[in-house]
């Protein structure tokens, strides 16, 4: 499913108070995964507050799929905290997960033939926002896009995302398209923006 030279699992420092460990997730993950991904984009208040138990199992039977699925050229990673795993030298159930990404083949159309790598369900838990975890993910993904041949990665996000816009600009996405739908005609939703950065080393 993908290379070992993929250099996984890697590890940075996020201030003095957390270590983590980006590697690649494995099907344990997937309740952990599930929370993390169903809290970041689904509210359990207002109107719909009640579909959330649906769209949370639904989440999960998903991401169980992809994870069971050997794909070419797709990898969920995730980002765990492993201070206290390193401080108990190793200890099982002292780890917990901070973030997920995943990085995927799409095509522009069904019928086109060239595929680019895209970047989708980025998501970190409240308790390590702002603390560069994002960041550091989508860095790792630069790195196994390089190392699978690919020069470009896409990324959607929405337009009134203005945290995530500005570590996107951080790290060199650019607007490429701005997608419409007709939520955003007839219900007043955000826009979608469709971002690139090109890889290559000028």
């Amino acid at each position: 499913m993908f290379s070992t030279n993929l250099q996984l699992p890697a590890n940075f420092t996020c201030d003095q108070n957390y270590q983590f460990e980006i590697r690649a997730a494995q099907i344990e993950d997937v309740p952990g995964l599930t929370e993390i991904l169903a809290d970041s984009f689904h509210s359990q208040e207002g109107l719909l507050g009640w579909a959330y138990p649906f769209l949370k199992l639904g989440i999960y039977e998903d991401l169980r799929n992809r994870l069971r699925t050997t794909t070419q050229h797709h990898i969920c990673l995730i980002a765990a905290d492993c201070t206290a795993k390193l401080a108990m030298k190793g200890s099982q159930n002292s780890e917990r997960l901070a973030a997920i990404v995943e990085l995927s083949p799409r095509s522009k159309n069904p019928f086109a033939s060239d595929r680019f790598l895209y970047v989708s369900n980025l998501a970190v838990c409240r308790n390590y926002r702002r603390r560069g975890v994002a960041q550091h993910l989508l860095l790792k993904c630069e790195q196994i896009a390089l190392l699978w041949g690919f020069q470009d990665l896409y990324l959607h996000v929405l337009e009134n995302n203005h945290q995530a816009h500005q570590l996107y600009r951080k790290l060199g996405y650019q607007r490429h398209q701005v997608d419409f739908s007709w939520g955003t005609w007839l219900l007043g939703r955000p826009r979608q923006i469709l971002l690139h950065k090109n890889l290559e080393v000028k």
